[in-house]
């Protein structure tokens, strides 16, 4: 796994970390975070904030995609629109049946070409093989199935069944207001890859845990974050 590197930087690794982790694990702007450090004391401007986010963001979520234990095999499917410098795009992603969110892809098209790319994707990627793959009634994602010989797997048009994938788009939702839409689809990939990786480490479904659970869960969270941001 490989360590960050903060020399040459003003502020102190500390404060660069807690930037970071602010940003991504709330919905939060630079602009909030910001001003949040210049209540704890810290003086820093939101530019230098967005360079940190942009440097060290991809960085983390690399380490902390490497140290997360294999996901669920069954695999939930869905793509939304999403507006990105004007343009009427496609946000394809995917979840595991525990909520785990194991791809983001930033894509022009809602095709079969792009649902077959996708899966590939999913497949090299992931290191368990699916036992099924829900989606929606798409028929993109029926070709791509067929193309990939995974067609006993596929259970399409099952609404009810995909509902774990339509409330991850919730809090991407969230942070297109927040942030006031994304501006390119490079940043936009970007921003996506590094949020999915900070969601899983700090996801948790409370409802489902004691309070002890939770400050375990919580507790093992933020370690696998400190080996992240080493």
């Amino acid at each position: 796994m490989r360590r960050l590197s903060f020399k040459r930087y003003r502020h102190k690794a500390e404060v660069i970390r807690q930037a970071v982790w602010l940003y991504f694990r709330f919905s939060l702007s630079l602009r909030d975070v910001e001003e949040i450090l210049a209540e704890r004391g810290v003086d820093v401007s939101y530019e230098a904030i967005r360079m940190w986010v942009r440097k060290f963001g991809p960085q983390i979520a690399r380490n902390l995609k490497r140290l997360r234990p294999a996901p669920s095999s069954r695999w939930h499917l869905d793509e939304m629109v999403s507006r990105i410098g004007g343009r009427h795009m496609y946000l394809w992603r995917a979840v595991d049946d525990e909520g785990e969110v194991l791809a983001t892809t930033v894509a022009k098209r809602r095709d079969a070409a792009t649902a077959t790319s996708f899966i590939q994707k999913l497949l090299r990627d992931q290191p368990v093989s699916p036992t099924a793959i829900v989606t929606d009634g798409l028929r993109s994602y029926v070709s791509a199935v067929d193309a990939l010989g995974l067609a006993d797997l596929h259970h399409p048009g099952q609404l009810r069944e995909n509902n774990r994938v339509e409330n991850s788009h919730l809090p991407i939702r969230q942070r297109e207001r927040r942030m006031q839409g994304f501006k390119s689809q490079p940043s936009a990939q970007r921003f996506l890859t590094t949020h999915a990786a900070v969601y899983n480490t700090f996801y948790t479904q409370r409802h489902l845990a004691s309070r002890p659970t939770m400050k375990l869960l919580r507790a093992a969270a933020h370690q696998v974050w400190r080996v992240a941001v080493a």
